[in-house]
């Protein structure tokens, strides 16, 4: 069983990074019941999303006092509650945090939104690119001379968010463990995004690291030709990153690399000379001769993989990195224990198909009840 076995957690559906801190907790195995307002019958496609993995799935109507008053009988037994919606929306449901931890003190309310619960900007739409802008981590994102380049959605979506999101509401529970009092975590986008950047702005901040606050000039920002990405002859790529002086010289052995051209690691005036010379020697062999040349020593390089790639790379093999769920190779639940070892996560529900399980069992409904529920429209 997953460290989590045991616990209960409250989600209201939303996209992207609330429904990926739930897909952590389920990982982990929490119990995890994400209300719903569809249900997706089942003649129709159903999009098994890796972050509704392991949840059960309970379709309310949200604008019903009866169906508001289900949800609060199932707070009432919850360790946590996550919502990823914007500031006010569920206090005009009747499900804000007052509420809630008057029927159940020790709950723990996860908020999340981009721009956190209150500052000027608290009440507007936005999306991850937005987020990152204002923490300053997608100034810090690009090469040099280009345009500012978000990596996907990865860093305020779910770094700065779903897992602020799942630390903040584990953390929250620990404590409540000793205090016997839930509280409410506030977690914005932005601020996460931010703390990811804690370790850049600290070299920024130190003139010693001789950090500039600028694009792709740095030594992890692309800025050296020892920390980069380098085109192969077959069209494909490899990744380096021997930062350590010992790495290093391990590279210029492997390589052959002249003790003339490249001897001084750390002189910032000839990396883009440097930068254009390993671009053309990458290119004399395949990424497969690259790996085996470099992959099995201390030189920091590996082949950069594609999605289809990564499952089926011998060390991923190795570890299980990647499960096959409902059919579909997925990252596997992260990360890893000793002893409380998470079963493999079970297939996304359809929306809405454990309601009636979930109302038996936790509320004590009898069948009967379930369909008066569904008839009067308290269930969608």
């Amino acid at each position: 069983m997953g460290p989590l076995h045991g616990f209960r957690i409250i989600e209201f559906e939303g996209l992207g990074p609330a429904p990926f801190a739930g897909m952590m907790f389920a990982d982990m195995g929490a119990e995890v019941i994400s209300i719903t307002r569809k249900t997706v019958s089942e003649g129709k496609p159903f999009d098994n999303a890796i972050s509704e993995r392991g949840k059960k799935s309970i379709a309310v109507n949200l604008k019903s006092p009866e169906g508001i008053a289900l949800i609060l009988q199932l707070i009432e037994s919850a360790d946590a509650l996550i919502e990823g919606f914007r500031p006010g929306v569920m206090e005009r449901l009747g499900l804000g945090p007052e509420v809630c931890q008057a029927r159940n003190p020790k709950l723990v309310y996860g908020r999340m939104t981009g721009w956190g619960q209150t500052g000027p900007k608290a009440h507007l739409a936005g999306h991850d690119i937005n987020y990152i802008a204002l923490s300053g981590a997608l100034h810090a994102s690009g090469r040099a001379g280009e345009k500012p380049t978000p990596a996907i959605n990865l860093v305020g979506d779910f770094g700065g968010g779903g897992m602020y999101l799942a630390f903040g509401v584990v953390s929250a529970m620990l404590e409540a463990s000793r205090s016997g009092q839930g509280q409410v975590v506030d977690v914005s986008m932005v601020e996460g995004a931010a703390s990811l950047m804690n370790m850049v702005y600290s070299f920024f901040n130190n003139a010693n690291f001789g950090w500039k606050d600028e694009r792709g000039v740095n030594i992890l920002d692309t800025g050296a030709h020892f920390y980069d990405t380098y085109e192969t002859r077959d069209g494909k790529y490899m990744a380096i990153g021997p930062i350590e002086p010992q790495f290093y010289q391990l590279l210029k052995e492997k390589m052959g690399l002249s003790e003339d051209l490249f001897g001084d690691q750390n002189n910032q005036e000839k990396w883009p000379e440097l930068k254009d010379r390993l671009a053309e020697i990458f290119k004399t062999r395949s990424r497969d001769e690259w790996c085996e040349l470099l992959e099995d020593c201390d030189a920091c390089v590996a082949p950069v993989l594609s999605m289809t790639e990564a499952p089926h790379h011998p060390h991923n093999l190795a570890r299980q990195s990647f499960v096959e769920v409902g059919g579909h190779l997925q990252p596997g639940p992260a990360p890893k224990f000793s002893r409380s070892v998470p079963p493999v996560p079970t297939p996304a529900s359809r929306p809405g198909s454990d309601t009636d399980r979930v109302l038996s069992e936790l509320l004590g409904c009898s069948e009967q009840q379930v369909q008066s529920y569904r008839a009067s429209g308290v269930l969608t």
